[in-house]
């Protein structure tokens, strides 16, 4: 069984000492000992719920002893650099002034005791309280896993089922799934491994499994599936049944999660003019002469980003990305470990050091790949875009030590104060789009090559089992499909349709055309149909759920998208309409106040009144103007990015687009 030993269960110094102590101040059967174990078994943490709340207990007691020193020398310097005298508290008259003395004389020490007492609870309750989160977090996280994946957990039972498999064998398959399903399959490698070495019979293994795992979905289901076996009942049909009320669920979910997304959509426009009406206020204050720089400061380079970012935080909660890398392992025409990294030399990898030929083929391998991609470098960077930064952050710090050794880059304030949009050129545009606009570009053209692989896949696979069930086999079906369709994904199958020609088994073929692309969806395609093809030529069943799981996913991307498109452009309005006040301040709003400041400096200095906006800057606005506007820009492009793919790399096109408006806009005015 995989479990997590990134917290050891061996008991430590640390653990030893605490350890009485924990076990008088935890009773071993109360309440919350019993919800700690739970957790650490969902979130399969190897720990007995006594060791992990003794080094909780001391790993508390340590930060609070930390921070109580530190509260105490923090006290005692306040206490002795700001404090003149003795401090009245609450302004009471004392009876006596025998009590009033010894008052006074504990007053000091009494300030001093209580900084120290206050952070060690603090520290105390944040080393606790954070080490015991830890294996609710990671149950949370599998639970959320185990529920998106469960959909296509129960396809892939029914497929083997379909297959002729026996309810055994079925529960087997799915423990050794775990490159595709991930923590669904963990949870049933629990089950097998149970019964392989604690002599427990698998209906009681299923049943403790339902008792333990953090998905209350999976557990729901592993008793109903308990019960259908106790009862004699027939398996496929459940796992039928099944899959189409969890199809039901998991459109369900999509669309709640749509309408929660909708409402951050419409928070983000109001949180996003905040900082706008903010500096309106600050700067009609500034003008009276009661508001402070440092305050626009803040809230340009302090606010607009700490929103942007709550805001992605935020969204992550809701938003969930699509679990696995997409790759599968057990490629048996391979020898050795896969490798799936961008060094990988194919299949000679399983092979040398046995001869002297093989380490020649070997290195001749890699002089081909170097070639093959020096020749096409831009392929290269279309599968793997970030490493295109290895070339364009370098280039962007050269260009910017040019400037800087040339004297064109400003290295002071008022370097910018004074020209706003050619410094912040120089320090902003120029590294982000000579660093992100090839990024951006190779990031598109990879998601658009691997989205044409997934386009037709629900049509292909309906296709496939209409051929199949003529009495096809598998491979001949291929071959139907590559002729009578057009697209990536029938030049792949005809592909896969030659290289069993010649000699790969099909389980190999579509291994290795799955691991090109990786892509989670069709990788657990993929891993359904050599599954059930090893298990049956008569794939028909097996095609038709995975082209009605494909199809499933395809409403609820299109849903997606159809939604997320709405956002964006709430977003990039919103954007516009904040550059468009901003504009109308720069241009109107600051002449005329630098116009009305001069106007009453003069009739101040005549014997008026203190003259209105006089100490206002109207350059250092200007400049406060432009960079809100331009962060503003960055940020509303990597939530867009993030709302509709799920990934902060498909926003870096819509934030090297966006802030090219305030630079035009601000250029012209």
């Amino acid at each position: 069984m995989s479990v997590d030993t990134r917290a050891s269960s061996a008991p430590t110094p640390l653990a030893d000492a605490f350890y009485e102590l924990s076990q008088r101040v935890f009773d071993a059967d109360g309440d919350f000992a019993a919800t700690v174990e739970r957790k650490l078994a969902e979130a399969r943490m190897d720990q007995t719920v006594e060791l992990y709340l003794a080094r909780a207990l001391a790993i508390g007691v340590l930060s609070g002893g930390v921070l109580w020193l530190v509260g105490t020398g923090l006290g005692y310097l306040l206490v002795t650099t700001f404090i003149e005298g003795t401090p009245s508290f609450f302004g009471l008259v004392l009876p006596s002034e025998q009590v009033l003395s010894i008052v006074q004389a504990i007053k000091i020490p009494f300030l001093i005791v209580s900084s120290g007492v206050v952070l060690g609870v603090l520290g105390f309750a944040l080393g606790f309280g954070t080490y015991i989160a830890i294996p609710y977090q990671r149950a949370n996280v599998r639970e959320r896993e185990i529920e998106m994946l469960l959909t296509d957990s129960i396809s892939f039972m029914y497929a083997l089922s379909v297959g002729g498999l026996n309810q055994l064998e079925i529960l087997e398959a799915m423990a050794r799934a775990d490159d595709t399903y991930g923590e669904t399959a963990k949870e049933f490698q629990s089950i097998v491994l149970e019964t392989q070495y604690f002599d427990t019979d698998y209906r009681s293994a299923i049943r403790n499994q339902a008792l333990a795992t953090p998905s209350d979905e999976l557990s729901q289901f592993l008793t109903d599936m308990l019960s259908i076996i106790d009862s004699g009942g027939d398996m496929q049909r459940f796992l039928d049944d099944q899959k189409e009320k969890h199809l039901r669920t998991a459109k369900q979910q999509q669309e709640l999660t749509l309408e929660t997304l909708e409402l951050f959509g419409e928070m983000y426009m109001t949180l996003s003019l905040f900082p706008l009406l903010l500096i309106i206020i600050l700067v009609i204050m500034g003008m009276m002469g009661q508001a402070k720089t440092s305050m626009l400061y803040g809230t340009v380079y302090g606010m607009i980003p700490l929103i942007g970012v709550a805001f992605l935080v935020m969204v992550s909660t809701v938003k969930h990305d699509e679990p696995g890398s997409g790759y599968l392992e057990g490629n048996s025409d391979r020898r050795g470990a896969a490798s799936t990294g961008i060094s990988d030399l194919g299949a000679i990898e399983g092979y040398v050091g046995e001869y002297g030929i093989f380490d020649r083929i070997e290195n001749r391998e890699g002089t081909y790949e170097t070639l093959r991609l020096l020749k096409r470098p831009h392929h290269f960077f279309r599968d793997n875009p970030l490493y295109v930064l290895s070339l364009s952050v370098p280039a962007a710090m050269v260009l910017i030590g040019i400037a800087v050794l040339s004297g064109t880059a400003p290295l002071s304030l008022s370097g910018f104060i004074d020209n706003p949009v050619g410094a912040t050129v120089i320090w902003l545009y120029v590294p982000l789009y000579v660093a992100f606009l090839p990024l951006a570009v190779f990031h598109e053209w990879n998601v658009r090559s691997r989205r044409k692989i997934v386009g037709n896949l629900s049509d292909s696979l309906r296709k496939l089992s209409s051929a199949n069930d003529t009495g096809m086999t598998l491979l001949e079906s291929f071959a139907v499909v590559a002729d009578t369709s057009s697209g990536k994904l029938s030049e792949e199958f005809e592909t896969i349709h030659a290289k069993v020609d010649y000699g790969t088994s099909m389980r190999g073929a579509l291994i290795e055309f799955n691991n090109t692309y990786h892509i989670p969806r069709l990788a657990r395609t993929v891993k359904l149909i050599t599954k059930a093809q090893e298990a049956s030529g008569r794939l028909t069943d097996v095609l038709s759920t995975a082209a009605r799981t494909s199809e499933n996913q395809d409403d609820i991307e299109r849903e997606r998208r159809s939604r997320a498109r709405m956002q964006i452009v709430i977003i990039i309005m919103t954007y516009l309409t904040l550059l468009g006040v901003m504009a109308i301040l720069q241009v109107n709003f600051l002449d005329t106040m630098a116009g009305l400041a001069e106007q009453s400096s003069g009739s101040s200095g005549a014997g008026g009144a203190a003259g209105f906006g006089s100490g206002v800057d109207t350059d250092m606005l200007s400049m406060l103007f432009f960079h809100a506007v331009t962060l503003q820009a960055v940020i509303s492009g990597l939530i867009s990015g993030y709302m509709s793919e799920g990934s902060l790399l498909a926003g870096v096109k819509y934030a090297v687009v966006l802030p090219a408006f305030a630079l035009v806009v601000f250029s012209v005015i």
